[in-house]
């Protein structure tokens, strides 16, 4: 066991050696990965390492972090545990803190803080932001401060869950509170970034977004308590039809069942203005619909769409998906014993429903409803397509930000005040489901096979399932059809100029060209979105791992750190993003680090409460005894947590690469040049007015992410548990029968 520690910390502190000798320290203007840097490595300052910096450049604050490695690596000849684990923690901590430190308050011009040059002077010189050596050095100061804490015995000495927390810990301040507080402090500040908290107390006591006049009928509510009545329709909307479609996939006869989970997908690799349009052209004041019934009734058309109806249809649609890939694990997860039980104790179809198989998918309702809940709530493309005059939270904090009001204060304010309404939904949640085992999954046989529906609840989730799979599918055709329409309203012939214009491919000299205008934005994409996909499931799923089956302090406070990433609006975390990200110590605007960072962060939370459902069926034994057997947790994880986790696995996956695709609202104020994401491209053709060419593309995304979803699936494959039905034959001679289904 003190081999494989002083081989972990051998490791650490040798490429603590290497970031300090044969990495720039600092951020290149050309990019790491260019490796133009080593033509001028080490002389030139800009990017030389860190002891060189030291040495020959006069950036003397530097040689704190490196006497900090000094002692780590004397601690690594320490005999006495508790001595060299307190060491390790404490360098470890102590690196983390100074280089967050020492990077906040020196920037490019020498010192941020008035109080740091009256304490040392001023400095000759400043510092750029972190490169390679200072973030691979941080890293390994999270890793030398986890050692230090499983030496003194932290989580059972178990390196791995120690590592994790730490790490896990690390990545989130760095990349959810650091902005987030960069983006409050705005809150307090004057455009000269001066104190004056004038502007936040003006916003906070502000009537429109409290006034509570709708109950009394002299007018509209508030625009907080606008949002918060359409976040629970959508949530409350969201999770019946994702539980009913769960139902009718997993314990009916449906026979369109792969044409049914295939629809259910639909909505959410669509771009959300695209559904706003489509819904646009159906029931629109010109709409095919409106028109239609005007026609036949003679009735006048109206704008009934636009407003807090049209949002909530737009956002039942695009949040459905949501919430079946949640429940339908959860609803898979199910023990069939139980409710065979159920039924030999002479219950019938509904009492067994009621009383056995609802209550056990209780942890996928309520975070299927969390997640209606603050999608909504962040939603930003519906209420900016539909909303009309009708505002939420997260198009007002866009209005506040780039619209004639510039008042980054009043953005602030809103963004708390969402904050405020899903905590209250996270806390609601977890007292509804506190001091319950939920477990079915427990690694002992399980016999039999689900019980049927109820006939009521079976007619019910049909009749709910089959007309919204209609309308979703009209929904798209008009979609489809869009590509092909010369030009919406006015010339609706047939065409297919726009998908040539968009994606066409040429051949110059003996070699293939993307020729088409939209390929550009299009690879950036799809690159940037595979590669954020498997890092936002990994994340997400480790985090489930952690909350679920770890315990250790301040875990409530860590679930709802990650939780608030999902929270705030896009448009809030795309402006904190440019206020943190676009000065020292971190600089990442205009690269794919950002939107990478962006997505994994944002998108992460759904992992971990897609994780958190399906672990609360896994019970505890099955870890215990992989653990007694000598497994370690890292072991245990990969040969016994993730087969049974492989639904979730899946839904994170898929989640989090078509919200790569589809998202827009952090989106727009992060792209580049250089980096140009396929929806700021998008929006950018209908403001051109190029409807055809943006519908093209939109229905090219759709594609495309299907094919990649189906990849998704036959790479994770489906969870596999093995049930036993004994046959005892006539005679009297047991028969066991072992065979293999699909849960």
């Amino acid at each position: 066991m003190r081999k494989d520690r002083n081989r972990r910390l051998d490791i650490t502190l040798a490429l603590g050696l290497a970031a300090f000798v044969a990495l720039p320290w600092y951020r290149i203007d050309g990019g790491f990965f260019g490796f133009g840097w080593l033509q001028s490595f080490p002389g030139d300052p800009a990017v030389a390492p860190g002891l060189r910096q030291i040495v020959s450049h006069g950036r003397w604050w530097l040689a704190a972090p490196a006497l900090l490695l000094v002692v780590a690596a004397a601690a690594r000849f320490t005999k006495d545990t508790m001595r060299r684990g307190r060491l390790l923690a404490c360098a470890g901590a102590a690196g983390v803190g100074f280089l967050a430190l020492q990077g906040l308050a020196i920037g490019f011009s020498g010192w941020t803080w008035t109080l740091s040059e009256a304490l040392f002077g001023s400095l000759g010189d400043g510092q750029p932001s972190m490169g390679a050596g200072a973030v691979l050095t941080s890293l390994l100061f999270v890793v030398i401060f986890a050692l230090g804490l499983a030496e003194r015995g932290a989580m059972k000495g178990d390196v791995f869950v120690v590592g994790a927390i730490s790490t896990l810990l690390f990545l989130v301040t760095v990349f959810v509170f650091y902005p987030i507080s960069s983006m409050v402090v705005g809150a307090f500040q004057d455009f000269d970034g001066s104190f004056n908290p004038d502007g936040f107390v003006r916003n906070i006591v502000d009537p429109s977004i409290w006034s509570l006049d709708c109950v009394i009928g002299a007018g509209r509510c508030g625009v907080a308590w606008r949002t918060s009545w359409l976040a629970i329709m959508t949530a409350s909307g969201s999770t019946v039809l994702g539980l009913a479609f769960a139902l009718v996939a997993t314990r009916t006869g449906f026979r369109f069942k792969k044409s049914l989970r295939l629809l259910t997908v639909l909505p959410i690799i669509t771009p959300p203005f695209v559904i706003g349009l489509a819904l646009t052209l159906l029931f629109g004041r010109s709409g095919v619909v409106t028109e239609a019934v005007s026609t036949v009734l003679g009735v006048e058309p109206g704008r009934w769409l636009y407003g807090l109806t049209g949002i909530w249809i737009a956002q039942v649609l695009s949040f459905t998906p949501i919430s079946f890939l949640v429940l339908i694990g959860v609803v898979e997860g199910v023990s069939p014993s139980m409710e065979e039980a159920s039924q030999t104790l002479k219950a019938d179809r509904w009492r067994t429903f009621w009383r056995i198989s609802l209550p056990l998918m209780k942890p996928g309702l309520a975070n299927a409803f969390l997640i209606g809940f603050i999608e909504s709530m962040a939603d930003f493309g519906n209420p900016l397509v539909l909303g009309g005059s009708h505002g939420v939270l997260s198009t007002e904090i866009f209005f506040a930000v780039v619209g004639s009001q510039n008042d980054p204060s009043r953005a602030a304010v809103l963004a708390l005040v969402l904050l405020c309404f899903t905590l209250t939904a996270f806390l609601a949640q977890r007292l509804w489901l506190s001091g319950k085992n939920y477990a079915t999954v427990t690694g002992k046989g399980d016999n039999g096979a689900h019980a049927p529906l109820p006939r009521s609840v079976s007619i019910g989730v049909h009749a709910l399932v089959i007309p919204w799979g209609l309308f979703t599918l009209v929904v798209y055709g008009m979609v489809l059809i869009g590509g092909f329409v010369k030009t919406w309203g006015l010339d609706n012939s047939l065409t297919v100029e726009h998908y040539v214009q968009a994606f066409s491919v040429d051949f110059r000299d003996g070699s293939l060209a993307w020729t088409g205008v939209a390929w550009n934005s299009f690879w950036t994409t799809m690159e940037i979105a595979l590669i954020s996909a498997p890092l936002t499931a990994s994340v997400g799923l480790l985090t489930a791992y952690l909350i679920v089956r770890q315990k250790f302090a301040g875990r409530e406070l860590f679930e709802f750190a990650l939780m608030m990433s999902f929270a705030i609006p896009g448009t809030v975390i795309g402006i904190s993003y440019i206020m943190a990200f676009n000065l020292p110590p971190i600089e990442m605007t205009g690269s794919a680090l950002i939107l990478i960072a962006c997505f994994v962060f944002r998108n992460m939370p759904v992992g971990v409460r897609g994780g958190v459902a399906a672990m609360s069926q896994l019970d505890r034994s099955l870890d215990e005894a992989s653990l007694t057997l000598r497994a370690d947790s890292f072991r245990t994880i990969r040969k016994i947590i993730l087969p049974l986790l492989r639904p979730a696995i899946t839904a994170a996956l898929v989640y989090s690469f078509v919200r790569a695709i589809t998202s827009i609202s952090a989106v727009i104020f992060l792209v580049s040049a250089e980096y140009n994401m396929a929806t700021s491209y998008i929006v950018g053709l209908v403001e051109n007015g190029e409807y055809g060419v943006a519908i093209a593309y939109s229905s090219m995304l759709i594609l495309v992410m299907l094919a990649v979803i189906g990849g998704f699936q036959l790479l994770v494959g489906e969870r596999r548990l093995r049930r036993e039905n004994r046959i005892h034959s006539l005679a009297g001679a047991p028969a066991t029968i072992h065979q293999e289904t699909t849960a």
